[in-house]
């Protein structure tokens, strides 16, 4: 994994990994250090109330993404509405599992949007104003995630804690969004 000019660092996230337990309301300081001599295992844990489907898998060991992990993962995050795939940038997976290790949580997230097709994010863009012309959902690099267990701000500050990409409350639709883009934030 490289430094990336929209501001996600590889030390960044590993700090987050070598997380060992955080308090509800997280901060960066709390993800102290890394793992010494325990390797470097990075998991995701999602359900997909949409299509049903669920994934648990252990998708980097050693400094290595594993290829066929990533095409399950490419999968799961497809489009729902016409099953279309694009390659999930793992910047951002990444980046949610990095911020699942600080709520200390073994709960899944529940994947509201991972990839959407251009078709799909016109059509939602028509429905809300919320919805970005050039969403980075169209480019494999978003995600909108909720979790039963932590709130909206919870889950928003565990992701900023990560300082690596942008992160959106969407507290009415109880999700955040979290994206390997630029640092930002935004929403209540």
């Amino acid at each position: 994994m490289t430094t990336s000019s929209r501001g996600l660092s590889r030390r960044a996230l590993l700090g987050a990994f070598a997380a060992t337990s955080v308090a509800a309301a997280p901060t960066f300081s709390k993800a102290a250090g890394f793992l010494r001599g325990a390797g470097d295992i990075r998991r995701i844990k999602m359900y997909s109330g949409r299509t049903g489907e669920m994934i648990d898998t252990i998708y980097w060991i050693e400094g290595q993404y594993i290829n066929d992990v990533m095409k399950e993962i490419t999968y799961f995050m497809r489009d729902w509405r016409d099953n279309t795939q694009h390659g999930i940038d793992m910047r951002t997976v990444d980046i949610m599992a990095a911020a699942h290790k600080l709520m200390d949580v073994s709960e899944p997230y529940t994947l509201f949007s991972g990839y959407r097709s251009p078709a799909t994010n016109a059509m939602l863009r028509r429905r809300s104003s919320g919805v970005a012309k050039n969403s980075l959902h169209m480019q494999g690099q978003a995600a909108d995630l909720h979790l039963k267990s932590r709130s909206v701000n919870q889950m928003a500050r565990a992701a900023e804690a990560c300082h690596a990409g942008g992160v959106g409350r969407y507290s009415g639709s109880k999700f955040v969004h979290m994206d390997c883009g630029a640092v930002r934030s935004w929403g209540r």
